[in-house]
This record gives structure tokens, sequence and C-alpha cells, in this order.
């Protein structure tokens, strides 16, 4: 009996040991693409989940980010099921509805990195930069749609940004920077599921590109609190 005790206490630290060193490697990777990475764009869907009526609501469109200085830009147009936009830059959220032709600018103040640290997770972010954000698990590896990639399980260390976000899954391809899903539940049980694909890395991005299309009538608001 203690013979088998000692033994599935050595299988348990050598996996543990084992799962450490694979975590290493990747974040290591991830460290090597982010020195390199400039800017990426690809195609989302977006799924929420909302446990209370079990529905999922979907947005699809293309994304857009770009590194300036130690800055991340990012740019996000929806087309389905309604049009709208996104831009997070100089620390602030502005969403653009043409179907009312209003931007609403959220300001994230003191918030600026935890904001950025999300909106572009998985998006050149190096990888033990997230160690300062989140506690992060080594998951094993997943092939999606072609691509091999590492899971990852991130749990915010923030006790308040645990009130929105329990835990994210994140599906990574280390050797590009780049995630290819990811996963982000709330306390409550809902979800928001992020796939992305045909992915153009690096590319030179003209400055329109982070600009809303708004027009001379459209309305700014800024929400308080």
């Amino acid at each position: 009996m203690k013979l088998c005790l000692s033994f599935a206490i050595v299988l348990t630290v050598t996996h543990a040991f084992a799962q450490q060193s694979d975590l290493e490697r990747v974040l290591g990777q991830m460290d090597s693409a982010a020195s390199k990475f400039r800017s990426a764009e690809a195609s989302f869907v977006w799924d929420h989940f909302q446990k209370v009526v079990e529905e999922t609501d979907t947005q699809k469109g293309r994304i857009y980010f770009r590194r300036t200085g130690n800055q991340t830009e990012m740019f996000a147009d929806i087309s389905e099921p309604e049009p709208k936009s996104v831009l997070f830059t100089d620390g602030k959220i502005r969403l653009y509805q043409p179907k009312i032709d209003q931007v609403t600018v959220y300001d994230t103040g003191k918030n600026r990195e935890a904001f950025e640290s999300f909106l572009v997770l998985g998006f050149g972010a190096g990888g033990h930069e997230m160690l300062k954000s989140f506690d992060v698990k080594y998951q094993g590896s997943e092939n999606l749609n072609g691509t091999e990639t590492a899971k990852l399980e991130l749990v915010p260390q923030s006790a308040k940004v645990r009130n929105n976000v329990d835990h994210i899954l994140l599906w990574v391809d280390p050797a590009r920077g780049i995630s290819a899903q990811q996963q982000f539940f709330e306390p409550s049980g809902d979800y928001r599921l992020a796939k992305y694909s045909d992915f153009k890395l690096n590319e030179k991005m003209s400055d329109s590109v982070f600009k809303l299309k708004t027009t001379g009538k459209t309305k700014t608001v800024s929400p308080q609190g």
C-alpha cells in the first residue's frame, strides 16, 4: 500500500514538472514571437453564450492589431448581424454604432494595462508578460483547423477582475505569437468564445485602418462612472 502511494506521488510530481517545463517552453516561444510582432489581421467569429436564457449571440467581422512603441492598437470591424466598430487606442475604447450614428467613449483610466492585456491577449503579447496579470497553466496541445496550438488556462490574479472574468482558455500558436481561439468564462456561467482565422501577419497597415468611419453628424457620448 505504501509503495503504491509513493509511486502515485512520484507520478504526480513528475507530471507537474512536465507541465511546468511545457509551459516555460510555450512562454519562451511567445516571448520570441512578440519581439518580432508588428501587426496582425484576422477574420473572427465571436459567440456570446447566456446561460440564463440558453441562447448564443454571434458576431462576425475582421480584426486588426498594430504595435506602436510599447502600446498596441486594436480595431474590430463587426459586419454581422449589425455593423459596428470598436477601436482601442490611447487608453480609450470607442464603440461606433452606424445605425444610430453614435460613438460611445470609455476611458480605461487607471485600468488601462488590465484592459490592454485582455484586448490584445494572444496577439503579440509576450508569454512571460501574461504572468504579471494571470496565473497560467499548460493544458496540452490541440490541433485547430490544421494549426498546432498550445492550450493555456489563465486565471486573473486580481479579485476585482475575477468578478467579471473567472478564467480564460487560450489556444495560442506560440511560434507566431497569435491566438487561434479564446474562451472567456464569467462567474455567472456565461462565456464568450472567439475564433480567429485567415491571418495576415506583420504587413504594413495604413493609419486609416485605425480610425472610425463616422459622419459629420455623429454624436459622441462618454458614460460616467
